[in-house]
């Protein structure tokens, strides 16, 4: 069996982003740049005030000193008048700083009467002015490649006109739930029947993530319907099953991905829950297959694919950050296999990270992926944790609000 590093190595090594295409920023934000971004002018574009106030010369700004209004220049105004020396330009927020003047005084540091202003402060020689080229100069790189547009970098996009961006493509994700005892959402209910909750949670994550899920339902535990959605699922970017991959005498579904020309780079991971993942690919397009019980299908997209899909839609930043956090209480486990632990996550009054089991760690819990605000990686060449001990977290998105 792989490691769990070795096995989440190779998927990373396997997958290639997908192609580039142009979208407008209105359809960019979440999407990864697909090359660095170059400004080819200045930012701002030309010196400008940043306040309310009058453009002066300082040298002229003694406290107390009045000097005669010489024009009005609102933003977005024309240059039809300058500061020469003993005049003052009044002047708003945005608004191209007139010829002559070095500084800005704003309103609340002067007096106004008509056609005259007022100096009552210290004036300093440049204060409030916003210089052409001080945030961005042309030749700058803006934006870098891999690059998740966000508003901010839309915004930014948008101080430069550019109105279409090249981004990689979204992942297009076909879903398959086998197993003879599933049942659909809307389907009456039948004795031994289980409710199919694995595609629609692993269409929840997709989506989340910016990808296209594509549900194809269920398939049963026969050759022939097998046969059927797997050939229909492998014209996606990306294969995704759930269940069928164990040792049962009905789990067909490496048989019939092996039929279908899919290498398989491996079967079991070293990890619990998800020990029974496989991982493949048939030309471009990666195959996983995921453990059918809702609380493995989770943790091993979250591990495993996840990554692999940022990947191909062009993240540079694939893994969620590991934290340290303080174990809250004592935690036994299975020696030789790393465990990964559903945990409540909060700060202490120190802002320390603080975690505790989520709940009963069985898989077959599932509220306590609804309790867990992060994982928690405990290594394989250990059986116990004692309270106190320091282990590595990442967070789900549930976590957002401890500021991580």
């Amino acid at each position: 069996m792989l490691s769990y590093y070795e096995a989440r190595d190779l998927i990373i090594a396997s997958v290639q982003p997908l192609a580039v295409e142009k979208v407008s920023l209105f359809d960019a934000v979440g999407r990864a740049v697909a090359e660095d971004i170059i400004a080819n002018q200045p930012l701002p574009l030309f010196d400008n005030s940043a306040m309310d106030g009058y453009a002066v010369r300082a040298e002229d700004c003694v406290s107390g000193t009045t000097l005669p209004l010489n024009g009005y220049i609102p933003a977005g105004g024309k240059l039809d008048c300058q500061v020469g020396p003993g005049t003052a330009v009044k002047i708003m927020t945005g608004a191209p700083m007139p010829p002559g003047a070095d500084t800005i005084v704003p309103f609340e540091e002067t007096e106004e009467a008509p056609d005259k202003v007022t100096i009552l402060g210290t004036v300093k020689k440049g204060d409030h002015i916003r210089w052409k080229g001080e945030d961005i100069k042309p030749g700058d790189r803006i934006i870098e490649a891999g690059t998740v547009l966000r508003p901010a970098e839309i915004s930014l996009l948008a101080s430069f006109s550019m109105s279409m961006v090249k981004v990689h493509r979204r992942v297009r994700v076909a879903i398959l739930s086998t197993g003879d005892e599933l049942q659909e959402l809307d389907e009456p209910p039948v004795e031994g029947g289980i409710v199919n909750s694995n595609s629609w949670a692993l269409a929840a994550a997709i989506r989340e993530i910016g990808a296209e899920p594509v549900l194809l339902g269920i398939a049963r535990d026969n050759l022939e319907s097998l046969r059927e959605k797997l050939t229909l699922g492998l014209q996606a970017d990306v294969l995704l099953t759930s269940a069928g991959v164990s040792a049962g005498d009905r789990d067909y579904v490496r048989d019939v991905l092996e039929e279908l020309d899919v290498e398989q780079k491996f079967w079991k991971i070293n990890i619990k829950p998800g020990k029974p993942t496989a991982f493949g690919m048939r030309g471009p397009t990666p195959v996983f297959s995921l453990p059918g019980n809702p609380v493995s299908t989770m943790i091993t997209f979250e591990e495993f694919v996840r990554p692999a899909l940022l990947k191909m839609m062009g993240h540079k930043t694939l893994h969620k950050p590991l934290f340290k956090a303080r174990l809250q209480e004592p935690v036994k486990k299975k020696y030789d296999r790393l465990q990964l632990m559903r945990v409540a996550v909060e700060l202490n009054e120190a802002g320390e990270m603080i975690i505790a089991s989520a709940g009963d760690q069985n898989t077959g819990i599932l509220r306590t992926m609804i309790y867990a605000q992060g994982i928690a990686l405990l290594a394989p060449d250990r059986d116990y944790y004692a309270a106190g001990d320091k282990l590595d977290v990442h967070l789900l998105g549930a976590a957002t609000a401890l500021g991580y």
